[in-house]
């Protein structure tokens, strides 16, 4: 791993008498990886208050968000690649790299603004310095056996190597190592502003500052009106190579091909099973979706129509259908300290937010966690607030 912080038990820098102790109000990826980081800091992590369940699954779209989310998005690309990279620690934490596919209707190269804005993306992750880029156009379509004539034909195409992540099974992992590196974790239900009750909770956890990771519950606990449930579905089909080719490459196609939000991706898990998505339902709060639901009914068809052997495909018995509901956000992601002053104190407050990561949590998780480090220090040294684009 990188020089602050290690995936052994042991803490990369051991807690001294004077560590500031930190709370972290929710316990999913951003809260876990968080907690991993200041405890390899030195950090004493005065519990975790686990959110159950937590929030699994946001649009990065303004020019602030997106200079932080391509940061953030390399700095976890990074940490999960060298956790793939080493052979016992992608077993146990369920994570290994695979070729990720995208696909275009349009050619990149062609002189319009939505083409201009794809090619520049493109480029820009081929300067980044992640591993097995390759612009194959069309031709790629063929390759990963993708319908060439899908929705008026596939006209280009890259991909690159990226970390397949098992999140049940690497949530599990994170959990044992904050664990094994010291962290406790208590069950609680908060529903009142944190700013509210900061200093009661840094009373009864002996902390010196928190930090607000409670992911869709994120905006309710600050005060902040812009979060909503984004509910998000996947099938999971046997990929096994029995009733059709195993798929050993992740496949998607550009959003802007569908409409309604509902998408195209395929993702080969490590156990056997694909998945399929997917769909985007802002403010659905009901996790009420079968399989004969019609929007799921679509899903599978835009799937086999994209991938024509899917439809061979078997579901899992097990577990065919996953729902979840992803913190969403309109003003994008939020990494930022609390910029309000509580009525019983007129010292600036010392929460730290990280909230509002949409589906995105996992490949922002270790850059998040650096960025509110960095703000818990300012904390702690008594600096003002600012907001978060000061840093743009």
């Amino acid at each position: 791993m990188n020089e602050n912080i290690t995936p052994q038990p042991q803490r990369l820098v051991q807690q001294q008498a004077d560590s500031p102790h930190i709370l972290i109000v929710g316990a999913g990826v951003i809260g876990l990886v968080t907690a991993w980081a200041l405890l390899d800091k030195g950090s004493q992590i005065a519990g975790a208050l686990w959110e159950f369940p937590p929030a699994v699954c946001g649009s990065h779209v303004d020019a602030v968000s997106l200079e932080y989310s391509k940061h953030w998005c390399m700095t976890a690309y990074w940490a999960w690649k060298q956790i793939a990279d080493d052979a016992g620690l992608s077993r146990e934490a369920g994570v290994r790299m695979t070729q990720s596919n995208f696909f275009f209707p349009q050619q990149l190269s062609e002189d319009n603004t939505k083409c201009k804005k794809l090619l520049n993306k493109m480029t820009e992750i081929a300067g980044s310095g992640v591993e097995g880029f390759r612009h194959a156009g069309a031709k790629l379509a063929e390759e990963r056996g993708v319908n060439p004539k899908y929705e008026g034909g596939i006209m280009d195409g890259y991909e690159l190597s990226v970390p397949v992540i098992d999140t049940d099974q690497a949530m599990h992992w994170l959990t044992n190592l904050v664990l094994s590196k010291g962290a406790t974790m208590t069950t609680r239900t908060i529903d009142t502003d944190l700013l509210s009750i900061e200093n009661d909770l840094r009373t009864e956890f002996h902390a010196d500052a928190i930090v607000n990771a409670t992911g869709l519950h994120g905006g309710s606990l600050s005060g902040d009106d812009s979060c909503s449930p984004l509910r998000g579905a996947l099938l999971r089909v046997v990929n096994d190579g029995t009733t059709f080719p195993k798929v050993d490459a992740a496949l998607s196609i550009s959003a802007d091909v569908s409409a309604d939000n509902e998408i195209i991706f395929i993702v080969p898990r490590t156990d056997n099973i694909l998945l399929i998505g997917g769909i985007a339902q802002d403010n659905q709060w009901d996790l009420d979706l079968t399989l004969d639901t019609p929007v799921v009914q679509r899903m599978r068809q835009r799937a086999n129509e994209f991938l024509p052997g899917l439809k061979n495909a078997k579901l899992d018995p097990a577990y065919p259908l996953a729902q979840g509901l992803r913190p969403a956000r309109s003003k994008n992601v939020r990494v930022e300290r609390e910029l309000r002053r509580s009525e019983e104190s007129s010292e600036a407050s010392r929460i730290v937010h990280c909230y509002g990561h949409g589906g995105s949590g996992w490949s922002l998780s270790f850059g998040c966690a650096a960025d509110v480090i960095d703000l818990l220090d300012e904390a702690m040294q008594g600096k003002e607030p600012e907001a978060m684009n000061y840093r743009i």
